[in-house]
């Protein structure tokens, strides 16, 4: 990207100037997502030509979501207190040695803990998966408030470009002439080995600075009534950090509706693609494509309407159009048209993450950002995780339209609660301004 470039987009943002971490996130984040997309693929085509059946699929994609959720608590406290580089390595080494090991094996082990440690096929928009908290607060300790809507946008946006990138290196098994599952998808898993390499190295050169928020000085404090001022300091923080709570409880209950719908339709849509139409990978991975793209185009759109009429609302009218796409979906007679409305919907849906994160990021102080980060992640990602169990089966039953109907009807709730609990933010922060 040209110097030029790049100014475009931050004047498009309104952000006048990024942090040179939040810039090497962003490569972080654009590498990540590439394997992912090719992951999202080709992952459960693999396990299918392996001859696995959809509720085998399914289930291991509901652990793999189980064990995550579980990460993603313990992630989120952690790093509050220990940082975010060590977590964000650690993932990086985790997806490296799972795609190094998928690329001699198909041993059940192996491919179950790729999928579960590392995340393999869940389409995360180049997220560290369980991780993902941790890479959160770290961006949003250096994104001031009034920033993070566009800047999460942005973040957001190159994850689905990366995400295209990685659909089109997913159609490449398509053209080996091979018998062997191993051999056909080899490629693509040494592809997502090198980049997370890549990762590694770039997040180990990169510095991670303490939070922006300081306290009083040891030298002032000196100079001050130590047990007044604890007690008012403590006094304080108890408020705050219940109004904190609360707002995170409030969250955390969209959250689930949300997260259930988007696990039945989500994590099997190239499964689904194949079942209901017959197409494979490279037919798969180009729609994926161009849905990502468009996406991408739509998370920074977002972004723009953020400053305008508010993240919160932004979110909501994006949602009910998707829902209204979602109830299509499933009726659509060809491959043809069918793709054409699952790009427009992803699109819509899909380029709002970046708002949904900031607005999560904005509910606490910096010290509490990783556990804020983890709420939101975790009351996602569990029930999230229920849903490939349930869509795997009913896939295997030939009932290939009813995770659509569901999902849309969960995610209509979740917009008409999300702008019920929320609007008032929108409000607060155009005060600010």
């Amino acid at each position: 990207m040209t110097k030029g470039k790049t100014l475009t987009i931050q004047r498009l943002l309104g952000v006048e100037k990024l942090h040179p971490t939040i810039k090497r996130l962003l490569i972080i984040r654009g590498l990540r997502s590439t394997g992912q997309g090719a992951m999202v693929v080709d992952l459960t085509l693999y396990l299918s030509a392996l001859h696995w059946s959809g509720a085998a699929i399914g289930g291991v994609t509901t652990g793999a979501g189980f064990v995550g959720s579980a990460l993603i608590f313990l992630v989120g406290i952690l790093s509050d207190k220990f940082g975010s580089k060590p977590f964000l390595l650690i993932y990086e080494a985790m997806t490296m040695f799972c795609a190094i090991c998928a690329c001699f094996t198909s041993m059940a082990i192996f491919l179950v803990l790729a999928i579960v440690i590392a995340g393999f096929g869940r389409g995360q928009n180049g997220g560290a998966g369980p991780f993902g908290p941790a890479e959160q607060a770290w961006l949003a300790r250096n994104i001031e408030q009034v920033n993070r809507g566009p800047v999460f946008s942005l973040n957001n946006a190159i994850g689905f470009m990366g995400m295209a990138i990685g659909s089109i290196l997913g159609g490449v098994p398509a053209w080996i002439d091979s018998t062997s599952p191993i051999v056909n998808y080899r490629p693509i898993f040494i592809v997502v080995a090198v980049l997370s390499l890549i990762c590694v190295v770039i997040i180990s050169g990169t510095g991670e600075s303490q939070s922006a928020e300081k306290g009083l000085t040891s030298e002032n404090e000196d100079k001050l009534h130590e047990e007044e001022k604890a007690r008012n300091e403590a006094m304080l923080e108890r408020s705050i950090t219940k109004q904190e709570n609360r707002s995170l409880l409030k969250l955390a209950f969209v959250n689930v509706l949300n997260g259930l719908g988007a696990g039945m339709a989500g994590p099997l849509m190239a499964y689904w693609f194949h079942l209901k139409y017959g197409v494979d990978s490279a037919t798969i991975g180009t729609t994926l494509a161009i849905g990502f793209v468009l996406t991408g185009f739509s998370s920074i759109f977002n972004g723009f309407l953020a400053r305008k009429m508010g993240m919160v609302k932004s979110v909501t009218w994006m949602r009910v159009i998707g829902c209204v796409m979602m109830v299509a979906l499933p009726f659509m007679p060809t491959f043809a048209l069918a793709s054409v409305l699952f790009v427009i919907r992803g699109a819509v849906n899909r380029g709002t993450n970046g708002n949904r994160v900031a607005l999560s990021a904005s509910l606490t102080r910096d010290k509490r950002r990783g556990f804020a980060t983890s709420v939101n992640a975790l009351s996602m990602r569990l029930p999230s995780s229920i849903g490939p169990s349930i869509s795997g089966y009913l896939y295997d039953v030939h009932l290939l339209t009813l995770p659509f109907l569901i999902t849309a009807g969960l995610q209509l709730a979740n917009a008409a609660i999300y702008q019920r609990l929320f609007h008032h933010f929108d409000h607060a922060r155009n005060s600010e301004k």
